[in-house]
């Protein structure tokens, strides 16, 4: 039977990875008691036990955790930002970079919710030549409340802040710490201007990116075209028609592991959205398929897919 490891699974990611592979009959969870969570020969021990030890940490405490592994059979899956654009990890995103890729990693770094869709939406048409690497792109990702951690969770289910009423835009400075790893997979030589909004909804997420059609070499029946090929399921799919009666709600896929790739527009300009879930295909959901592929089982067990 599989060993599973999850370090820091008292944090949002890791309460929900705890969840759902509870439920597994094919996994065992190595679980320490509450006064040795933070105890660094307690947590080498569980580490170096396990075939697979999940990271839900700050990127120091991630960091400190790897260098913790000594056995060459362990699969580390960091959902922290601390090995992203790391050489020796795998980005964790196999419709991305490959199936196969992901399957023989040892080390994987797990996506980060908003860079998730822009990267699926942008990355194809790079590589197609629809986008050039010197295009300078600009993002808009709206997310619920969830993604912010406890802290955030606590701040607007208690109700006594009133600016939480509406869309707040964060990530003033535009050092957002995704635009990374936005930048590196997408093959962009210059990060998007990045609109992050958290909104008074718990949990769900609509990344969208607009573009002038007279500034790409194509249109959106060639960018149709590229999708469907790359996005026919089962997690991530390009849906032909998304329009909600003239809407397109951030928290339609809430709940759900599944990310739905769409085009709106025009002859003259285009969106591009990839819509999800913050804590599904933007962490946890993400994290345990990619787990599922390394293990060689259908990637899907464990997740809960949009009908």
């Amino acid at each position: 039977m599989t060993k599973v490891f999850i370090d820091g699974s008292a944090g949002t990611t890791g309460l929900k990875i705890k969840e759902r592979l509870s439920h597994r009959s094919d996994l065992q969870l190595i679980i320490l008691p509450d006064h040795l969570r933070k105890d660094p020969l307690a947590k080498k021990d569980a580490i170096n036990s396990s075939d697979v030890t999940f990271l839900c940490l700050p990127d120091d405490a991630a960091k400190e955790s790897v260098s913790l592994l000594e056995n060459e059979n362990t699969v580390i899956i960091d959902t922290s930002t601390a090995h992203r654009v790391n050489d020796s990890f795998v980005y964790g995103f196999p419709e991305i970079v490959g199936y196969e890729k992901v399957k023989k990693a040892k080390k994987i770094a797990n996506p980060g919710c908003h860079a998730s869709g822009f990267i699926a939406l942008i990355a194809p048409l790079v590589k197609n030549g629809i986008i050039t690497k010197d295009a300078l792109l600009s993002c808009t990702s709206l997310t619920g409340y969830s993604g912010g951690g406890k802290n955030m969770i606590a701040d607007y289910e208690e109700g006594n802040n009133s600016l939480n009423e509406a869309p707040r835009l964060y990530g003033l400075t535009q050092n957002h710490k995704h635009l990374k790893e936005m930048a590196h997979f997408t093959l962009l030589e210059t990060a998007p201007l990045f609109l992050p909004i958290v909104s008074n909804f718990y949990s769900g997420m609509q990344v969208t990116v607009p573009l002038f059609v007279n500034q790409i070499n194509g249109d959106m029946k060639i960018i149709s075209d590229i999708y469907k090929e790359c996005y026919n399921g089962p997690v991530v799919k390009f849906v032909e028609n998304a329009d909600e009666n003239g809407f397109m709600s951030a928290n339609k896929l809430s709940g759900t592991d599944s990310m739905e790739i769409t085009l709106t527009g025009n002859q003259d300009k285009i969106l591009l959205t990839a819509r999800y879930d913050n804590l599904g295909k933007g962490a946890s959901g993400s994290a345990i398929q990619n787990m599922n592929i390394v293990l060689g089982v259908n990637e899907t067990i464990g997740l809960n897919l949009a009908k």
